[in-house]
Parts: structure tokens; C-alpha cells; sequence
């Protein structure tokens, strides 16, 4: 018995084939018939075991867009006979959610279960996830989400406790080549178009199949007398923008990119990231802020101009703005990928906050405490205490740090850069020290 929420899963036989999008008429009837995912369908790999072995369980399907999301859970529901339903989370309401539910335990009793696949699942509110939970233990639903941001941050830990997270691929060139093909045989004609510019053209879709078959389209209607080379190409059709949002994942996975290749000492890397994110509309702010922290975190006195020139690009890039401006960034970028690299100062740093946290009531040893009347001074402040500059070569030696306190060693500078200058000078007051205080 259908009802308002069960999806036909075939196109009605009055819709002519070659009125429906390309996308619709290839779309696969099987799971063995999904391009690309071989991480997550193969028959070891997690889905292919699950279904194997009869024990599909909810599932949070992750991946960027046009990677057969929706595709896979519906061929899910098929494969393990349940009814497909689908929502997306932009536009179902608490009421919606309610008839869905409803209609899922009618479902249930009449002997059937329902697959509820939610598109962009991470858009619900917690209470909105959080109503899908009893429903999810008691076997009303199976429930599938998709997403294209990061679960850990974007879902609530009781729905990721009770949902694998499969993680999807943006398809790769031979994926694309794949599904290009299978275009053209339900057009019944190849795409009029060299090889280079079909390379392009699989290019141009920038791993999002969905992408790539609404360009095929494009392609095929073109009424042509000879292949189109790829600069014909490129004049007939737009570059697909890059996926890039400046709050979502594509912000903080090129951004750690760019750090790691600085780290890395990698300009070439460094710069590509750098250039990949102004593509896709970064605030140059930002980055000049990031390549400051660079600076401090991961050459600090390695190359003590590292900091001075980061705060003179960002200068001067509020000087000149963009695009003039950007290439500063851009040159700051090279020079802190080629400086030598030390952490030793933000390692310091961490050791000290946790030295103070654990010590934070401990006062300083009396002989460095002023005395500004007589009953501190009767009381020993700044008694025994020796002035540097009175010692022959500007050191006294004596102790700084609480007296209950054992001497920790929390900078510890590397020979790179000038840190290898720091290191002597270090060493030699530590022997001094050793001397003095024996």
C-alpha cells in the first residue's frame, strides 16, 4: 500500500526517454553499476560487507557534491527491500519530520521498512537530529544522511554514535572518462570533440560527475561539422568554479595544506595552495594573518625576520589592497617556506603554560622580590640578591624560579638558523649556572 511519502522508483512509461535529463536516463539500477566509491561499495569494502552480510545500518554518506550520494541510498533501499524516502534538510520542518515518521511505522506494520534519506543533513538543528534517534533504535527508519561537511563538526555525537560515516571521493579522470562514455551510448553518438578538448572537457567538471554529464549535455545539443578543438571548447563553455566556501571544509582542508607545505619547506606547494585559495575568493586578511602565525609557530627564532616580514607583507597589502597587494603575500609565502624551520619557542611556550598551571600558587623566591619598606625587608625580601651587571661577564647565575621548585628545561632551540647561535648562548649560561651554584 503506497502512501504520500513512498518515491516510485521507476519513471513513469509516459515520459519520453530523450526528454529526460542525461543524468536521470544513465542513472545505475545496481550498486555494481556506481562509478567510482570503490573504498566504501567494493565487495570487502565496508557497504559491499554490510550488505553481504545482511546487516545494513544507518550511514552518514560524506563527500563533496555530484559523487552519487542520493544514487547509493536509493540503490541501498532497493537492495535491502525497503521503501525509499527522501528529504532535504533545507526544506523539512518538525512538522514534515512528524509525518514522515508517522508514515514510516505505517509502513513498518505493514511489513515493510523505510530507508529515510536526508540530503544535507548536517542543516538540521540538534533538535531536529535529535528527533531522529528513537526512530532510529526501535528500527522505524534507517536512516541515511548526506553531507558535504565534516560529521565530527557538523552532527551531533548521539546521531554519529549510531551511523557509520562512509566517506565518498570526488571522482577522478578515469571515473569521469567512465561515466563520459556511458553518456555517449545513450545518446547513440560519440561527443564531437578532439581528444584534447574531451580531456578538457572531463577537466572542466572538476570531479563532481552531475557536473560533467550537464556539460555533456551541453556538448551533444551542439549541431557541429568537424570536433571542436579545445580552444573552441573553452570559448563555448565556462570553467566550472572550484569548489571553495570560505566557512566549510574546502576553508580549513586548504588551509592546512598551505601550512603543512610552509612546514614542509615546500614553495612551489605552499604557493599553489596560497593561489588555489585567492581563486576561490579567501580573504587575503585571513591568509596574511595565517602566514603570521606560520612565522611564529613554525620558524620563530630559527629566523627571527620571518615575524618582521610577515608584519610587513600584511602592511602592505592594507597599503596596496587587491590584487597588487596579494603578490606581497604571495613572496612572504616563498620566503617562509625557504627559512629554516624550528618550533622550539611554541614548544616552550606549551611547556611553560603547563608548568604555571600546575605550580600557579608558587611565589617567587624572596632574594628577586623588591623591598620597599622595612618589614619586607625585615622579612628577607631581596636579601642575597646578586645584580648581573655587577659580575664580570654579566651573569650572576643565581635562581629565578620558585625555590620549591625543581629547574625545568622548557626551550630547547635546534641548530637551524640562528637558533644554532641561541643554542651556544644557552649552553654556555647553563655551564655557567652549573658552576656557580656548586
Amino acid at each position: 500500500m503506497a502512501d504520500l511519502f513512498d518515491t516510485p522508483s521507476n519513471t513513469p512509461s509516459d515520459v519520453p526517454q530523450a526528454s529526460r535529463p542525461l543524468a536521470d536516463r544513465i542513472r545505475p539500477r545496481a550498486l555494481s553499476e556506481v562509478i567510482g566509491q570503490e573504498q566504501v561499495l567494493g565487495p570487502d569494502a565496508p557497504l559491499g560487507a554490510m550488505l553481504a552480510a545482511g546487516s545494513l545500518g544507518s550511514l552518514i554518506l560524506w563527500g563533496p557534491p555530484g559523487v552519487g550520494k542520493t544514487t547509493i541510498a536509493r540503490l541501498l533501499a532497493d537492495a535491502s527491500d525497503r521503501a525509499f524516502v527522501q528529504i532535504s534538510a533545507i526544506f523539512t520542518g518538525v512538522p514534515d519530520l512528524r509525518k514522515v515518521f508517522e508514515a514510516a511505522k505505517l509502513r513498518r506494520q505493514q511489513g515493510r521498512g523505510t530507508l529515510l534519506f536526508v540530503d544535507e543533513i548536517h542543516r538540521f538543528n540538534k533538535a531536529q537530529q535529535d528527533s531522529f534517534l528513537p526512530h532510529m533504535e526501535d528500527g522505524t527508519i534507517l536512516l541515511v544522511g548526506a553531507t558535504t561537511e565534516n560529521p565530527s563538526f557538523e552532527l551531533n555525537a548521539a546521531v554519529l554514535s549510531r551511523a557509520q560515516v562512509m566517506i565518498l571521493e570526488r571522482l577522478n579522470l578515469a571515473d569521469l572518462e567512465r561515466l563520459a562514455q556511458r553518456a555517449e551510448k545513450a545518446l547513440e553518438r560519440a561527443l564531437p570533440l578532439t581528444g584534447p578538448a574531451r580531456e578538457a572537457l572531463l577537466e572542466m567538471a572538476d570531479g563532481d560527475g552531475r557536473a560533467l554529464l550537464n556539460l555533456i549535455e551541453q556538448v551533444a545539443a551542439w549541431k557541429l561539422a568537424a570536433p571542436l578543438d579545445t580552444d573552441a571548447l573553452s570559448t563555448r563553455l565556462m570553467k566550472r568554479a572550484a569548489k571553495y566556501d570560505k566557512s566549510g571544509d574546502e576553508h580549513y582542508n586548504l588551509i592546512s595544506a598551505l601550512h603543512k607545505s610552509v612546514r614542509g619547506s615546500d614553495p612551489d606547494a605552499a604557493l599553489y595552495w596560497f593561489a588555489r585559495m585567492l581563486e576561490g575568493g579567501e580573504d587575503p586578511r585571513f591568509l596574511a594573518r595565517r602566514l603570521t602565525r606560520m612565522a611564529v609557530e613554525d620558524i620563530g627564532l630559527a629566523d627571527p625576520q620571518a615575524q618582521v616580514l610577515s608584519i610587513d607583507a600584511w602592511n602592505t597589502y592594507e597599503r596596496l589592497g587587491s590584487p597588487e597587494g596579494e603578490l606581497a603575500l604571495a613572496q612572504l609565502v616563498l620566503y617562509l617556506a625557504l627559512a629554516p624551520k624550528s618550533n622550539a619557542g611554541y614548544v616552550a611556550y606549551k611547556a611553560a603554560r603547563a608548568a604555571a598551571k600546575q605550580t600557579g600558587s608558587e611565589p617567587p623566591p624572596k632574594h628577586i622580590l623588591n623591598a620597599p619598606t622595612k618589614l619586607m625587608e625585615s622579612q628577607g625580601f631581596g636579601a642575597g640578591y646578586q645584580y648581573d651587571h655587577d659580575s664580570e661577564d654579566g651573569f650572576s647565575g643565581q635562581n629565578f624560579f620558585p625555590e620549591t621548585m625543581k629547574r625545568p628545561v622548557l626551550y630547547q632551540p635546534v641548530e637551524r638558523g640562528f637558533e644554532r647561535e641561541l643554542k651556544k648562548r644557552l649552553d654556555w649560561f647553563a655551564k655557567q649556572r652549573t658552576r656557580r651554584q656548586t
